[in-house]
């Protein structure tokens, strides 16, 4: 019988059908920002973990330079295919696949390098946050310091007020939508620019809690009846060249509780908190948003009770 942690795991994504992680190998966006930045950190020789390694493939690219990679890998089908794939790919026998619960594993030594993409937008759904930060506290009680370079080695979440179209040939049906991050919806109006709600840095302390109180201004009218979710992963960072190699989430649109129409010129204010992990609607049971009272208004009522 499953324990209460690993139920909510599988409902939550850690055990992913095997046809979504092959969607995944055609998503060239990921792969491409991936393979680069794991050229860029593992340098020959070196020693890398991979925590939920899936098919195998960012253990792969890690394994044309590193010496040894560890690949671990909870879903049991998963591990079968990822040794399978990788016995049919160069440098494939530098990959040890096991099968083992990413909170719970440590490499028989100390590695350079840990990749983890249990990545989703909002950092919802898989456990990144939670894995990396236990992971880090059981990696010092063993090896001390210093701890790996960690992929990603950041994240940036930002969060913008839309208009979004809910009308499916007739039928009104409010539900999460995910957009690609290069394609224009007719369906979608953005009412305000996103602003940034979280940073969070690989490197020091991972507050598992994400809350956000903070205002927009509308450029233009239109009915506010969405928030739009946007993930920037920030695999590597490139300090020669001032840069960083990043991956972008599909946008992830969540309908507010209520619409509000509103105009060009006003003030949002919205707030939200939910905790890294969970379900998406948890975080959308969250969502608050209400036109701020314009502050002479404010001042009449104070007047009409004092």
């Amino acid at each position: 019988m499953l324990n209460e942690r690993e139920a909510e795991s599988c409902y939550l994504g850690q055990f992913i059908p095997l046809h979504y992680h092959h969607n995944m190998l055609m998503d060239s966006n990921r792969m491409q920002a991936f393979k680069a930045a794991i050229k860029h950190v593992v340098f020959p020789g070196a020693k890398v973990l991979e925590l939920g390694g899936g098919t195998g493939v960012l253990s792969w690219f890690a394994a044309q330079q590193a010496e040894k990679v560890w690949c671990v890998e909870f879903n049991p089908d998963m591990v079968h295919e990822a040794k399978r794939l990788l016995a049919q790919n160069t440098h494939g026998d530098k990959v040890e696949v096991i099968h083992a619960d990413a909170f719970e594993y440590l490499p028989p030594e100390p590695v350079d390098v840990v990749i983890c993409e249990m990545i989703h937008v909002a950092m919802l759904r898989e456990k990144l946050l939670e894995v990396i930060e236990n992971f880090k506290q059981r990696y010092l009680e063993k090896f001390g310091g210093p701890l790996p370079i960690f992929m990603p080695e950041a994240i940036i979440m930002a969060v913008q007020p839309m208009q979004q179209e809910y009308d499916f040939e007739g039928y009104n049906a409010p539900i999460v939508q995910f957009q690609e991050t290069n394609a224009i919806y007719a369906t979608s109006l953005q009412l305000a620019e996103p602003a940034v709600y979280s940073v969070i840095d690989f490197t020091a302390p991972i507050d598992l809690i994400i809350s956000w109180e903070g205002s927009f201004t509308m450029v233009t009218d239109g009915k506010l009846n969405a928030l739009r979710f946007i993930t920037k992963n920030i695999l590597s960072v490139l300090q020669q060249q001032n840069s960083t190699i990043d991956w972008l989430n599909h946008y992830m649109v969540l309908p507010l509780p209520s619409a509000l129409q509103v105009k060009a010129g006003d003030i949002i204010d919205v707030n939200f908190r939910y905790r890294g992990g969970a379900s998406i609607a948890s975080l959308q049971s969250a969502l608050q948003a209400v036109i701020r009272q314009p502050e002479s208004l404010r001042t009449s009522d104070e007047a009409l009770f004092a």
